[in-house]
């Protein structure tokens, strides 16, 4: 039977609302206001929402595919004033249309493999799906306690370093969780949360934990085989408990993500930031992350397992910078060691190392080296350029054991421009990014390690209007 066609629901209730309101303003001009009706209620609420439009493209080695495509989208949310003194809820949908793209389903004929960037904006499960785009976002129930606490129960937006938005589709990734925020400590917050279903980005429908491990492209096993995890993962879902320390110029965090019978990442990371000199502070941070598997791994059978039991990995990442009134920029480095891959599900989020460059990654790899240098120019206070480079030394494309998705040592150049609009448009901004990246490694002319891996270029263009 086919799903329920959510943006008409959303609508639906939104336009109901709208129409209570109406009706209150119209009692407002006749009689004196009521302030204990159900739309007075209402009208104290907040009423948000987001359009989107996402252009991109990726221009390919010599003969081998090249895709774009266009998708734009709208949504709105809803969230009520205080009831009860403590509880509000919260509600948003959105829907999104593909209004012109290459073939996304089509494999690129050389090396049989599909599209990586544009097929993301949409439905990856459904890439010929151009108008049956839509998605119940946000649904929860936050009560509010002592003075700035918080505990949301129901879909939300996650905000942890693993398990984050990763704004770089159409839409984010979505948790259906429990998460407890404490913030009566002094200087010190604490975070609790226990996740069981995720709709990851370019996704419209929900998941369980395990279920979710493999909707993106799975790469290989430690033993060059295609890996077989997909919708064979067993857990029961994912723990998070942090603590951040924010005195003076320092920022101490402690992270531990717990996927039940899969893997436990821990993250300590600690950040110090001069006081400002002459409209210039330096900023100063460093991280750690240990990784170890749990359990089985997510299945008995080890070749349908995400991770092999026993497992383990370690990743040091660190910054230096530079922040002033124009111009800001940071050195940074990243060493994965050799002892194993880094792992953590790309549906999920983006990675948390000081040395990420958006539209790529580094997990799935061990014994990796990155350098970047990001710099960015602030003309005026609507327009922000960015240029960054990095080298990212991989292990060979044909070391199974470390390189999951046979991507060989490439360099990356990001060029980007951001624009703020102001006045009538505010709200809306507008940011154009170019990649490149270029083969460093070996590729064995083998194509399979090139398409859309490097030699290629990447463009987004991308405007958002929040209201």
């Amino acid at each position: 039977m086919r799903r329920v066609n959510l943006q008409y629901v959303v609508w639906s209730f939104f336009l109901s609302f709208s129409f209570a309101n109406a009706q209150g303003i119209h009692a407002h001009l006749e009689a004196e206001k009521d302030t204990n009706s159900l739309s007075h209620f209402f009208e104290r609420g907040r009423f948000y929402g987001h359009a989107r439009s996402y252009m991109s493209g990726t221009i390919n080695q010599d003969d081998l595919s090249d895709y774009y495509a266009w998708g734009m989208g709208a949504g709105i949310g809803y969230e009520t004033p205080k009831f009860f003194k403590h509880f509000q809820i919260g509600l948003s949908g959105f829907f999104m249309f593909n209004l012109k793209s290459s073939d996304l389903s089509k494999a690129d004929p050389k090396t049989n493999q599909v599209n990586r960037y544009e097929i993301g904006l949409f439905d990856i499960e459904r890439p010929d799906d151009h108008e049956d785009l839509d998605r119940l976002e946000e649904l929860f129930v936050k009560t509010h306690f002592g003075k700035k606490s918080t505990l949301t129960i129901g879909r939300q937006i996650p905000q942890t370093p693993f398990i984050n938005p990763q704004d770089g589709r159409m839409r984010p990734t979505l948790v259906e969780a429990a998460v407890l925020e404490i913030k009566e400590l002094n200087n010190l917050n604490l975070h609790g949360e226990y996740i069981w279903r995720i709709s990851p980005r370019s996704t419209v429908r929900w998941f369980e934990t395990g279920e979710s491990m493999g909707i993106y492209p799975v790469g290989v096993d430690i033993s060059g085989k295609p890996s077989q995890y997909k919708n064979n993962v067993e857990s029961a879902g994912v723990g998070i408990v942090g603590a951040v320390y924010q005195k003076k110029q320092w920022n101490i965090q402690l992270w531990d993500t717990y996927i039940a019978n899969v893997l436990n990442t821990v993250q300590v990371k600690a950040e110090w930031k001069s006081k400002p000199n002459a409209g210039k502070n330096w900023i100063f941070g460093g991280q750690y992350i240990q990784q170890n598997a749990v359990g089985n791994g997510g299945n008995e059978d080890p070749t349908k397992a995400y991770t092999q039991k026993n497992s383990s990995s370690n990743v040091f990442s660190g910054r230096l910078g530079q922040q002033l009134i124009k111009f800001d920029w940071f050195l940074s480095g990243t060493r994965i060691t050799a002892k194993g891959r880094y792992l953590m599900p790309r549906e999920w989020g983006r990675e948390t190392f000081y040395t990420f460059m958006p539209r790529e990654r580094n997990e799935g790899f061990g014994d990796v080296t990155a350098v970047t240098l990001n710099t960015f120019f602030k003309p005026e206070k609507h327009i922000k350029i960015e240029l960054s480079g990095g080298y990212f030394q991989l292990p060979d494309v044909k070391n199974f054991a470390l390189n999951k998705y046979g991507v060989p040592t490439y360099s990356q150049i990001n060029l980007g421009l951001t624009y703020q609009f102001d006045h009538y448009l505010k709200g809306l901004n507008a940011l154009l990014l170019v990649v490149r990246k270029d083969d460093i490694g070996e590729t064995y002319q083998n194509d399979r390690f090139v398409f859309n891996k490097v030699n290629m270029t990447h463009l987004n263009l991308i405007i958002n209007f929040h209201y």
